[in-house]
């Protein structure tokens, strides 16, 4: 497990049937536990962007590491280049510009409930995996 300082935390859209499921992908190929999590509905997650006025207005992904929030493509790409395997590759898209990049991620994120549904809560973390998310003591 890592220690405390060097957690990044993932804000995520709670009733997204997406975002749950990448939640779970991500903690899968997290073994080191770098990632915690809030769901942008939570408590936690509400005082999380807050804190970030660069945040403001997101509602898919946010990744909070090293004192700065990273979103949409960005975030997503931070987040792929930490995990176990062959997904740091992923991080290689970086070098495409930032505006077609993060073009593309909001295609998708206007999709996402039409094409995955919606959750009529946020997920219940299963006691395993319940210390990775926050607020939930």
């Amino acid at each position: 497990m890592a220690k405390p300082e060097e957690h990044a935390v993932v804000l995520f859209d709670g009733v997204c049937t997406f975002c749950n499921r990448s939640v779970q992908f991500v903690i899968q190929r997290d073994r080191g536990g770098y990632f915690r999590f809030a769901s942008q509905q939570s408590g936690a997650g509400s005082a999380l962007l807050a804190a970030f006025p660069e945040a403001a207005g997101t509602d898919s992904i946010v990744l909070i590491e090293q004192g700065r929030a990273y979103t949409e493509s960005t975030a997503v790409l931070r987040i792929a280049r930490r995990l176990d395997g062959l997904w740091k590759a992923a991080y290689l898209a970086i070098v495409i510009p930032r505006p077609v990049r993060d073009l593309v991620y909001r295609s998708f994120a206007r999709r996402r409930y039409r094409w995955f549904g919606k959750e009529s809560s946020c997920m219940m973390p299963t006691p395993d995996i319940r210390e990775r998310f926050l607020g939930m003591d």
